[in-house]
């Protein structure tokens, strides 16, 4: 029988545990590996890419996402793969939405993660995943371990035991990467359009003066470069400055100062941008990764960031924590 009425859950709400949308990100100090755990009702994340390995699961709903020139569709068990540098997605296919979780390793971290599991055999130089999905029931079982064990508090040797388990399991699952066979392949003008773009990654770069200099016309630079990398110029530059302020907000440096020294005209750009890609504000990323509050960020800003975790039997916030979270409802 069909009813209107959302059902209850455990934590006492009648309405549905899965209606709001909401991000839960953490960063271990010790390893620099970052974790994050989210649900989206609808559009999740505008294209971007990572400077590091993505290694998820799905655990509730049907997980779209495009990645590889393709789209993929994640259900739970299923595991998520993206080297970094691979431009990727994400969005609900129904209102129900998708919850995951999900870990973002360095590559250094990987490459000497696996080189002890493989009793001391080093890996290829800048290995990728063979495929973006996998159905391992045990590397799943890895993933959600390790992410676990980084979150709550324990002995260090169960963390170090349970990110072992994870390079043992992600091991096979690497081969020849994908984006560097894509670069070796691509247009010298497209090679050297991302050259430069890297070099004067703060600079207003013109179309028109960057196919000069890679010498080709605008036209033939945009083909190109998009059949290379996935996006366009400038939504690639956009995303370089991105990596760029990550990097920075995760060393403690505040908002408007990486907004300024990375290319973003302001604050608000940079926030705009941030929030597209990656579903939080800059200030609650540099919260996450350094337990420094912004204390420019507005009041309301500030309450968002103090959500509570979600309860692990319905998925709505239940107890405070100390970790970032952001509620998307007001995402511009």
């Amino acid at each position: 029988m069909r009813s209107d009425t959302p059902p209850s859950c455990p934590c006492g709400s009648r309405e549905s545990p899965l209606a709001r949308d909401w991000v839960d990100g953490a960063r271990d100090a010790d390893t620099g590996i970052e974790s994050i755990r989210a649900h989206f009702s609808g559009h999740a994340y505008d294209p971007h890419f990572h400077d590091t390995y993505c290694v998820g699961v799905t655990e509730q709903g049907l997980q779209e996402f495009s990645c590889r020139s393709a789209l993929h569709q994640s259900t739970p068990g299923r595991v998520i793969l993206i080297e970094p540098g691979e431009t990727h997605d994400g969005h609900a296919r129904d209102a129900m939405g998708f919850t995951y979780l999900m870990l973002y390793l360095e590559p250094s971290w990987l490459a000497q993660a696996c080189e002890r599991v493989a009793d001391g055999r080093p890996l290829p130089q800048g290995p990728g995943f063979r495929a973006t999905l996998a159905d391992a029931p045990r590397l799943a079982t890895r993933i959600q371990r390790a992410f676990w064990r980084l979150r709550e508090p324990g002995p260090r040797l169960a963390r170090d035991e349970a990110l072992d388990e994870l390079a043992a399991a992600l091991h096979p699952q690497l081969g020849a990467s994908v984006v560097t066979r894509l670069g070796e392949a691509a247009h010298r003008s497209a090679r050297r359009a991302r050259e430069l773009l890297r070099a004067r990654m703060d600079e207003d770069v013109g179309l028109e003066e960057l196919a000069r200099s890679c010498g080709a016309n605008r036209f033939q630079l945009s083909r190109a470069f998009r059949a290379a990398y996935g996006l366009p110029p400038h939504a690639y530059l956009v995303q370089l400055r991105l990596a760029a302020a990550r990097e920075r907000l995760g060393r403690g440096e505040t908002p408007a100062s990486v907004a300024a020294a990375v290319g973003f005209a302001d604050q608000s750009h940079l926030g705009r941008w941030f929030r597209r890609a990656y579903g939080l504000t800059p200030a609650s990323y540099r919260a996450m990764c350094t337990n420094v509050p912004d204390l420019e960020r507005a009041p309301v800003e500030d309450a968002r960031r103090q959500r509570r975790p979600p309860c692990p039997s319905c998925s709505r916030p239940r107890s405070p924590s100390s970790s970032a979270r952001t509620s998307r409802s007001g995402r511009s």
